[in-house]
């Protein structure tokens, strides 16, 4: 059931943030999508994985600062053989995750593409981050892809975070992983995002909303409210 202005919002309802954000993708330029303020609290930087290269790799290490993550979709995930991280460690420190934000962590595994040196270098993110894309891009119009097609191109760990995403996205869950492929989704792209959160450079927490939105202004970035985003493409 569609939700009205008055039950998220203004700013939430903002379908027209929603079809600049999609256009944006559509134009390989990056987009700040803030989830909630009663789930994490965030703004990320979200980029088409497919556009990505050193100078955005760059971008979000200096204006985001957060992990560099790869968020690619479930079917995806399901047919590359990329597992929930935390079910495949067997150790005490993976039992028992109580997140505050979600019911579960989306991680899945850390990769380098395997034409990469040290992985670490904004070029080689760059290139695992558009070899994924690739791969997300063959493996959703595939029967044929597999983990072993994987592993002939990439390894772990490594150090591109590779994110999974919900079977049913927005249905699913609402955080930054589904949000960034639900964006990617409606602009017709490869079901792989690049997500990174901004932070505050001064307090070390996360870039408020407001400051986020002033940062988008000043760039001439799109900013969306996650609730807009779950309105509209949900």
């Amino acid at each position: 059931m569609t939700r009205t202005t008055a039950d998220i919002g203004p700013e939430a309802a903002d379908g027209g943030a929603v079809d600049r954000a999609v256009a944006a993708f559509q134009d390989g330029n990056p987009v700040l999508i803030h989830d909630a303020a009663d789930r994490e609290g965030e703004t990320d930087i979200v980029y088409p994985a497919s556009a990505v290269d050193a100078d955005a790799v760059a971008h979000l290490r200096e204006d985001a600062g957060g992990l560099i993550c790869t968020a690619v979709s479930d079917a995806v995930a399901d047919a590359a053989g990329l597992p929930f991280l935390e079910d495949e460690l067997d150790h005490p420190a993976a039992a028992d995750h109580d997140l505050a934000y979600d019911n579960r962590s989306s991680f899945s595994l850390p990769v380098n593409h395997r034409e990469t040196f040290t992985g670490i270098t904004d070029d080689d993110r760059a290139l695992t981050i558009r070899r994924l894309a690739d791969a997300a891009a063959t493996a959703a119009r595939s029967d044929g892809y597999d983990a072993e097609a994987f592993a002939t191109e990439f390894r772990t760990p490594g150090h591109v975070h590779v994110l999974r995403g919900a079977p049913d996205l927005l249905a699913d869950r609402r955080g930054h992983t589904e949000l960034g492929l639900a964006v990617a989704a409606a602009a017709g792209l490869p079901p792989a995002a690049v997500v990174c959160e901004m932070l505050d450079a001064g307090s070390g927490g996360a870039l408020t909303p407001t400051a986020a939105r002033e940062y988008a202004q000043r760039n001439g970035y799109v900013y969306v409210e996650g609730a807009a985003i779950v309105d509209r493409l949900g």
